[in-house]
């Protein structure tokens, strides 16, 4: 099993490219099969989750063709099959924007319930309120969500909780029911604003991506476009904590730094320096950051998928923070692994209380998630000796080249694959 070892007390400095978002792309895949033209999707990140979401789209009839490592061209006419295999989708959460594609295409979809990191209860009775709403029969039946209807209408939906999820595969349905459709309290995230330009180039008729009302007229056909994927904020800024972590002097390329208002903010509210550009943030972290307090919030709010790298980063500060997560009940589980290292955090309900130590130390770790993954390897990076992150195929579902961008500013990590690896490793980096 894939291990990362880390050498950590090394200050990143440099330029890093940042990939395409990949909550952003796993919808628009979906999105793409909605078209019996051929569809270019550029921009997409070569990360696990992309890659098993399209091996199945592939598997459900559909025609892909990967042009490059970045780049495929999708065609939907060839689609033949309704049900979507579990073996082939089980190990990712996105597998349930198959079913509005698929329903709003063909009237029905047969999706399994979907996977992906154990971060607490994420229920999609929203999704399945907003089927419903215009017109779905939906049932779960043996793991499977089964939704089918002869006709779809437009609806006026009022989603109880902020879901993404949920406001984006409402949204692909609705696009081609009959007459409008209005999402109220609907999510305002980044990738969802992405995901209706990409119907919208498609034909789609939609407003109000963005703000919390999105009316949506429908139409009966789309037609074939090229589209680039947005930038992934929160790998950009899963760098730009990995900068602050090491002392570091970091530009960060590729993005959209309006996405990282919340991240920005709380880096310069912790002692960092912060300068934008139009497409870049460099980020400089030259004495010991402060202590904050930080919330999650839907956008644009603090990310909860930021939550366990601002943790990481906070068990380092002067003082002490408190971090709230209101997103995701299991979202704390990374703090007994930064234990292992020398933190000093206390868990209590959805909060953890961070009193920062002057110097994390290395030891073996394990990856609990995706986002966790990637906080543990932060903490290496700034910790004294070697760190080994056990786990590590959950990082490599969201994050593309994680190690060799690391690199790229003078970290040293690598993967490894035995305990003779990590010794090698350990003897070459003294």
């Amino acid at each position: 099993m894939e291990q990362y070892v880390v050498k950590g007390g090394i200050p990143l400095v440099g330029e890093v490219e940042i990939a395409g978002a990949k909550n952003a792309a796993l919808p628009i895949l979906s999105a793409a099969i909605m078209c019996d033209e051929p569809v270019t999707l550029e921009n997409l990140p070569d990360v696990n989750d992309i890659n098993v979401l399209i091996e199945s789209i592939e598997k459900i009839g559909a025609k892909v063709d990967r042009l490059d490592r970045h780049t495929v061209r999708i065609n939907g006419s060839t689609i033949r099959n309704c049900s979507v295999d579990y073996e082939s989708i089980k190990k990712i959460r996105a597998s349930y924007y198959l079913l509005g594609a698929l329903l709003g295409k063909y009237k029905e979809a047969e999706v399994p319930l979907p996977g992906g990191c154990n971060i607490g209860s994420r229920p999609i009775d929203q999704h399945l309120k907003g089927f419903k709403a215009i017109g779905a029969d939906v049932q779960i039946s043996h793991g499977t969500i089964i939704a089918k209807c002869r006709r779809m209408a437009g609806a006026h939906i009022f989603l109880d909780v902020v879901s993404v999820g949920a406001t984006i595969n409402i949204m692909m349905a609705a696009s081609r029911a009959e007459g409008r459709t209005i999402i109220e309290n609907a999510a305002r995230e980044p990738h969802v604003v992405d995901a209706a330009n990409f119907l919208n180039s498609m034909g789609a008729n939609i407003k109000g991506a963005g703000t919390d009302v999105i009316r949506i007229v429908g139409v009966p056909e789309f037609h074939g476009c090229t589209y680039s994927i947005v930038p992934d904020m929160i790998e950009a800024g899963t760098y730009m904590f990995a900068a602050a972590a090491t002392k570091g002097d970091v530009v960060v390329k590729n993005i959209i730094p309006k996405h990282l208002e919340a991240i920005s903010a709380k880096l310069s509210e912790i002692g960092c320096e912060i300068e934008e550009g139009d497409d870049s943030i460099r980020v400089v972290a030259s004495k010991r950051l402060r202590r904050t307090h930080v919330k999650t919030l839907p956008y644009p709010g603090y990310p909860t998928d930021m939550q366990p790298q601002i943790g990481a980063l906070l068990s380092i500060a002067e003082g002490t923070s408190i971090v709230t997560e209101s997103i995701f009940e299991s979202r704390f589980k990374y703090v007994d692994e930064l234990s292992r290292m020398g933190a000093n955090i206390k868990v209590e309900g959805n909060t953890a209380i961070i009193d920062g130590v002057r110097q994390l130390t290395g030891a073996r770790v394990s990856s609990p998630d995706l986002r966790a993954g990637a906080a543990l390897v932060i903490a290496g990076l700034a910790a004294e000796g070697f760190t080994i992150v056990d786990d590590i195929v959950y990082i490599k579902r969201g994050y593309e080249d994680f190690d060799g961008k690391l690199r790229g500013l003078g970290a040293e990590i690598t993967v490894v694959n035995s305990e003779r690896d990590i010794r090698k490793f350990e003897l070459s980096v003294g």
